[in-house]
């Protein structure tokens, strides 16, 4: 055989293999909203890891503002042309979609590599919907209280605890912020506080005060008088003991939580976890310490999941990319620059909590809060109900924090709302 005929047989065997490559690269579009760019960075640098693991499956990642997100979700779904794999938010949508029959059931795939108990018992609670599993969860998050070292140390006062067993109460907390609330000619120059009154750090207060929003099956609306006692000392932060900005403080200022916390105009903020992303990048001394406590130490988690259309064409690597999503590999970079809490229980253990608290970004004392997410987690109480019912529960509570309406009123037309909606 001639050199030109080799030849000639090598390029049409290359053409053939490469063809064949082609046909066998699957491509997947992954959808998630852009909470900050932070994030969505984070996200990218993880799915570039999935690729490098998986050579036939290239991911396609779809970024939406998180305002339009399940909106333009459920019309991607309508019109057949949705991703095949997404984020949902847990509360309101993930139960809503999966009961929709919208998203791919995937007990099948999950308990051949993965088992429940492998999950802290928030995250299972989160990923069953009537004992079905519609999407894996990604990590948690919950509220925190952040402070400024720098205005505790002017101020010659002890840090926030970051042990959940030496939490501060309610009463010793108030007093702490009047400590730094501080006024110069009639003008508060720097608040006690900040953050109280927000979604999250709210319902972590009614637990923490042994009250309930919903009944235990959530078949009605509860906020009995413990409920309400939460949310009126909330409203006495700002009201009776003057140590919380009014509610346009904020507008007002031109800046978000964090950036008050780094310019001194507040000196804690009640934030989610995952701000500390934000915060240790600032060039402050930040520390994170446990929320204080009305009856008992707790706080309120929650988090997205990761989800399959039920349309995909490609349900086999679809699952390949949401067991990674899920994955300690995936989590863990996000974990150490603070955007996350892991979701899985054995990475709360003392021997494995190095591997992920960054002494760059968790500030001294954080061995405490991870035993406050081990163990002092409960779900907010919006998984489990439709969003429909929580958006009534807000904007009813608005009436309270910000129009000054009665609470057992507010709470009376919740009920009236609520109530034919649950049941």
């Amino acid at each position: 055989m001639s050199k030109h005929v080799v030849r000639v047989c090598l390029v049409v065997l290359s053409v053939i293999l490469l063809s064949q490559a082609a046909l066998a690269q699957v491509t997947l579009q992954f959808m998630g909203w852009e909470a900050s760019p932070l994030e969505t960075e984070s996200v990218q640098r993880g799915l570039r890891r999935f690729e490098e693991l998986n050579p036939g499956i290239k991911v396609e990642y779809i970024p939406v503002g998180g305002d339009e997100y399940h909106t333009r979700l459920l019309t991607m779904m309508a019109g057949n042309a949705a991703p095949d794999v997404f984020f949902i938010n847990a509360e309101g949508y993930y139960r809503n979609f999966a009961r929709r029959g919208v998203l791919l059931e995937l007990d099948e795939y999950f308990y051949q590599s993965l088992s429940l108990d492998d999950f802290i018992p928030m995250e299972q609670d989160k990923m069953l919907v009537d004992g079905k599993i519609y999407g894996t969860s990604s990590c948690v998050v919950a509220p925190v209280l952040y402070y400024n070292k720098d205005l505790f140390d002017k101020a010659g006062l002890p840090y926030p605890p970051s042990d959940p067993k030496e939490a501060w109460t309610w009463d010793e907390f108030i007093e702490v912020a009047k400590q730094l609330t501080i006024e110069q000619n009639g003008r508060v120059t720097q608040f006690g506080v900040y953050g109280f009154e927000n979604m999250h750090p709210r319902e972590a207060a009614i637990y923490s005060n042994n009250g309930l929003i919903f009944s235990e099956d959530y078949s009605k609306l509860d906020m009995g008088p413990k409920a309400q006692e939460a949310l009126t000392k909330i409203l006495e932060l700002r009201t009776v003991h003057k140590v919380s900005p009014p509610a346009a403080f904020l507008e007002q200022s031109g800046m978000n939580a964090a950036q008050m916390l780094q310019t001194g105009r507040v000196a804690m903020v009640a934030d989610g976890s995952w701000a500390l992303q934000e915060l240790a990048k600032m060039n402050f001394s930040v520390g994170v310490g446990v929320l204080p406590i009305m009856e008992r130490p707790i706080t309120a988690g929650t988090a997205h999941l990761h989800s399959i259309w039920s349309g995909t064409k490609h349900p086999e690597e679809a699952w390949k990319l949401v067991e990674f999503l899920s994955s300690e590999e995936y989590q863990i970079g996000l974990v150490r620059e603070g955007l996350w809490m892991p979701n899985r229980a054995h990475m709360y253990e003392l021997e494995d909590r190095g591997r992920w608290m960054d002494p760059e970004v968790h500030p001294e004392g954080f061995e405490g809060i991870a035993d406050y997410f081990a163990d002092y987690v409960l779900p907010n109480p919006s998984i489990f109900v439709p969003r429909e019912a929580w958006d009534i529960f807000e904007e009813e509570l608005d009436k309270f924090f910000l129009d000054d309406q009665p609470l057992d009123k507010v709470v009376e037309n919740m009920r009236r709302r609520i109530d034919p909606i649950l049941q």
